[in-house]
């Protein structure tokens, strides 16, 4: 057993959570308006996701691995048609709306939207499998439980960077308006509309 493999598979999950791509922003977007907690849930939705590919690509799971991506016309027609969705949904929330539906009871609703957001990438297993190969994992050369701590250090360091999205995106909460959250909510709804389109548009070619 090689720990540091979970090292490695630590920065692994930062580095490719650090991405700002349409989570990122939803992740933003929420903790400004929302708070420190529902941010970092909209995160680990995209953590648990890291954690889930990043799990398939360590135990070599080549049938899996080769369903999503045979699949991934499919599966990203779904995600673009979401982000087109969500994209409309925050451009047209204000701030007020949002405060109101701060709840517990919400929080599922922001883990499992990024969850599914985040799965209908298939591409992303793409990349841990690379990197995987380029440290020897998944190749089986390593036992399951290398495997397991290396999805393990995925998902912790994908956490990592969610915590620190969430947090240093909250503390600048207090110091905006109503009037620059609305802002921030139609860039944030732009953006992801944006990325909705880009999504669709790809399965042209």
């Amino acid at each position: 057993m090689d720990v540091s493999l979970f090292l490695r598979g630590l920065l692994i999950g930062f580095s490719i959570a650090a991405v700002i791509g349409p989570i990122g922003m939803l992740c933003i977007q929420r903790s400004l308006q929302r708070g420190f907690v529902p941010g970092l849930v909209t995160g680990m939705g995209a953590a648990t996701a890291d954690g889930i590919y990043g799990g398939v690509a360590a135990f070599g799971l080549t049938v899996v691995s080769t369903f999503l991506v045979g699949q991934q016309t499919w599966i990203r027609l779904v995600g673009g048609l979401f982000l087109l969705y969500l994209g409309s949904r925050v451009f047209l929330t204000r701030p007020a709306q949002q405060a109101a539906r701060a709840g517990g009871s919400s929080l599922l609703g922001l883990y499992a939207s990024t969850l599914l957001l985040t799965l209908t990438n298939p591409l992303t297993i793409l990349s841990f499998a690379t990197i995987f190969a380029g440290i020897g994992v998944g190749l089986g050369g390593h036992n399951s439980l290398t495997a397991a701590l290396v999805t393990l250090g995925v998902f912790l360091g994908s956490t990592c960077w969610w915590l620190v999205l969430s947090a240093g995106a909250s503390l600048l909460r207090e110091r905006l308006t109503a009037r620059w959250l609305l802002w921030i909510n139609r860039l944030a709804g732009i953006a992801l509309l944006i990325f909705g389109l880009l999504a669709l548009i790809s399965l042209i070619h």
